[in-house]
């Protein structure tokens, strides 16, 4: 029995004492973070927010099997802040439909999330009517017209069904009940009503594709209304990704299973603090950066120069060689060797132990004491 065929549905409880201590110490660290970033300045919370919100679109679509160019994602982004950052590229469609939801979640967080809301939402994530090849319903409930929502894995003819979501007919009602619920005004602890947000929508599974993305925005947009800020410096998503295999489980087991969702709520709250905990890293990354480029205000850097470095400082995959520079930068390998070695001259960049074809450089960093 699935839990929308519990006859409790969708009145789902938890036990809100062992969740005491744990929703505690997320409220402590969401404070911390909060005051950390509050005394910042302006431009870097924003190069914060900037980077966590890049974050949390690309790994809430890898979650889904989905690699969108995350330089497509960042520069779509800040067009949309109105961010004055070098280096931007045209976004195809289907990334600016996920970041246009997305920041609409976030930034639009304390208008009233209704069904024509979420129908907008879905057209973005899906502008060419096509989930891959498939052709879905864009902007409106499922139908359910090839058969039942079954969410399944495996090869055809020897799927593995893990879960089959509640029939057509019934979305209307279950939708309306879902988002009058979350308007509602609560003595539920706003992060306790994320969670609970994210496991009833994904439970209702309304759309033919996209439900889980729309599942994590919609909780980003719980988390917003509870802090009161249109910024994030955070990523939920991001922190899923890394669980992904234990999210399945939690979740494919919860809608399995009885009206008492402590489990989930605790796994919910549990990947919260470790989202937040994450983020003081981001923070480090974000001064680390600015320190950088305080150090080289009055340094005439080529703009190829000045691209390369932003995409080192926001971290690379392996070691930087000529060759990589010159992929980066889109130049000749002379050209790259001529840029690196003027910015290892200035103190930028220093070369790597070793030598020969294997020559490295790595760039010069000041450390960041951390609170």
């Amino acid at each position: 029995m699935y839990l929308w065929e519990r006859t409790e549905w969708p009145s789902m409880t938890w036990d809100g004492q062992s969740l005491s201590t744990l929703l505690a110490a997320v409220s402590r660290q969401q404070g911390r973070l909060l005051g950390r970033m509050e005394a910042l300045g302006f431009d870097l919370r924003d190069e914060a927010h900037l980077h966590t919100l890049t974050e949390d679109v690309v790994k809430s679509s890898e979650i889904e099997g989905e690699n969108l160019d995350r330089d497509q994602v960042r520069s779509s982004i800040a067009r949309r802040l109105g961010m004055d950052v070098g280096g931007l590229i045209h976004a195809e469609r289907d990334v600016e439909g996920v970041v246009e939801m997305m920041l609409d979640a976030t930034g639009s967080y304390d208008e009233p999330l209704t069904a024509e809301r979420l129908f907008a939402w879905h057209a973005s994530l899906f502008p060419t009517g096509r989930s891959g090849m498939r052709k879905i319903i864009v902007g409106d409930w499922r139908d359910d017209r090839d058969g039942p929502m079954q969410v399944v894995s495996g090869p055809i003819g020897h799927e593995k069904i893990h879960y089959q979501a509640p029939a057509a007919d019934r979305l209307p009602d279950e939708m309306a009940r879902f988002l009058s619920w979350f308007e509602a005004s609560s003595e539920t602890d706003p992060l306790l009503t994320a969670g609970f947000a994210h496991l009833w929508f994904v439970t209702i599974h309304p759309f033919d594709d996209g439900n889980g993305r729309i599942a994590r925005a919609i909780a980003d947009m719980a988390l917003s209304r509870s802090e009161s800020s249109r910024r994030r410096f955070y990523s939920m998503s991001a922190q899923i990704r890394l669980e992904r295999k234990e999210y399945y489980a939690v979740l494919e087991s919860t809608q399995k299973g009885g009206v008492d969702v402590t489990r989930w709520q605790t796994w919910f709250l549990s990947c919260l603090l470790r989202a937040m905990e994450g983020a003081h890293q981001t923070l480090g990354s974000v001064l680390r950066k600015a320190r950088f480029w305080e150090r080289f205000a009055t340094e005439p850097f080529n703009k190829r120069q000045i691209a390369v470095l932003n995409k080192l400082l926001d971290g690379i995959e392996g070691k930087l060689t000529t060759s990589k520079w010159a992929r980066m930068g889109k130049c000749s390998q002379d050209t790259a060797y001529r840029d690196i070695l003027d910015l290892v001259q200035r103190g930028a960049l220093i070369k790597d132990p070793g030598g020969g074809r294997s020559t490295s450089y790595s760039l010069v960093l000041h450390s960041i004491d951390q609170d």
